[in-house]
């Protein structure tokens, strides 16, 4: 399917190029409500081994269910006093390559995949105890994270969370990367991906839209891979980062093509950035619908336009019972974790 052609707006980048994070004006509210749903959790928890993707440290992550209105919530249990990280946009410290939450030592980093799975599979209350400072790389996919949560299954819960859409069209770009998101014409949430690395790229320019539903991001999302260039993995490799990996572990481009490895599907990675962009959006914390449209847009654009989304949300009403906020004696001392109930 191809991506259909939008003009995005513009707006302006500092002398790096990144956007410019400036306050939108309130009385030019472009976010409306659409209605709510009911909120769901896991049945039961679950746990998902294996070694870190940056590290290579075996990593034990556990998915645990959680009351209405918490969100998800990482917590670092492998230290003296556990760290809880709340995924929320106000937290993210870094995006370059990935997403990170809180600060290191304390924080999490490479929560892009699970929070995709989460997203994707329709899952708003979770715990995610970690015992590292990244969760299992797996095969750089989200795949084992969505198994293990069909495995266990969901539950409808009584609190309901709000469905968001946009007026009109709200765009971030940097150069020639941009991302969008269009008003809903229907209940339905769609992303369309455009990866072009430029010519001479060993990687082809190649394009995904896809129809967000539990089914769909479990078929044509959750398998696809993290990928990158041969001379991005030396690297890597050179600065201590992924040294238990080969090729055969990952989708590694060199100047002939895919190393060591076999696509799962002809465009690959163009479907990999779109189950990143459902992880990043995991940090909105609430529904949305309407068409997601990126090109060759990345970790900073993504959370960048969560952000700008935050930013045009009507302010707390009230603060969350004390029954389903995050417990005190669990808080970091590091993280200024609101307590804001969800709206």
């Amino acid at each position: 399917m191809s991506i259909p052609s939008v003009a995005l707006p513009s707006f302006p980048t500092d002398g790096a190029g990144r956007p410019n994070r400036r306050p939108l004006a309130r009385e030019g509210i472009i976010v409306r409500k659409l209605g709510v749903r009911p909120q769901r959790t896991l049945r039961h928890e679950t746990i998902i081994e294996g070694p870190g993707l940056l590290s290579g440290r075996h990593v034990r992550l556990r998915l645990k269910p959680a009351p209405v209105n918490t969100g998800h919530v990482f917590v670092r249990v492998d230290l003296p006093n556990p760290a809880v990280i709340p995924a929320r946009a106000s937290l993210v410290t870094d995006t370059h390559r990935r997403t990170t939450l809180g600060l290191l030592p304390h924080g999490v980093t490479l929560v892009e995949h699970v929070l995709s799975a989460l997203h994707g599979l329709g899952l708003d209350n979770c715990y995610i105890e970690v015992d590292g400072p990244e969760p299992p790389g797996l095969d750089g996919s989200s795949w084992s994270f969505a198994e293990a949560i069909r495995a266990v299954g969901t539950l409808p819960q009584r609190a309901r969370r709000t469905i968001w859409t946009v007026r009109e069209p709200l765009s971030v770009h940097a150069g020639s990367a941009s991302i969008t998101f269009q008003p809903a014409e229907r209940d339905e949430l769609r992303v369309s991906y455009l990866l072009d690395y430029g010519p001479g790229s060993p990687i082809e320019k190649q394009r995904h839209s896809l129809l967000i539903t539990p089914e769909t991001y479990f078929r044509d999302l959750a398998p696809c891979r993290t990928f990158l260039l041969e001379n991005e993995a030396y690297e890597l490799h050179r600065a201590g980062v992924g040294l238990h990996l080969t090729p055969a572990d990952l989708l590694v481009f060199g100047k002939k093509g895919i190393i060591d490895n076999v696509p799962r599907f002809p465009n690959e990675p163009a479907r990999h950035k779109i189950l990143d962009i459902l992880g990043d959006f995991a940090l909105f914390g609430r529904d949305i619908r309407g068409h997601i449209i990126a090109c060759r847009s990345g970790h900073p654009l993504n959370t960048e336009l969560v952000r700008r989304l935050l930013d045009q949300l009507p302010r707390p009403r009230r603060l969350m019972p004390e029954s389903t906020s995050i417990p005190s004696s669990m808080m970091s001392a590091n993280i200024a974790a609101s307590r804001c109930r969800l709206n």
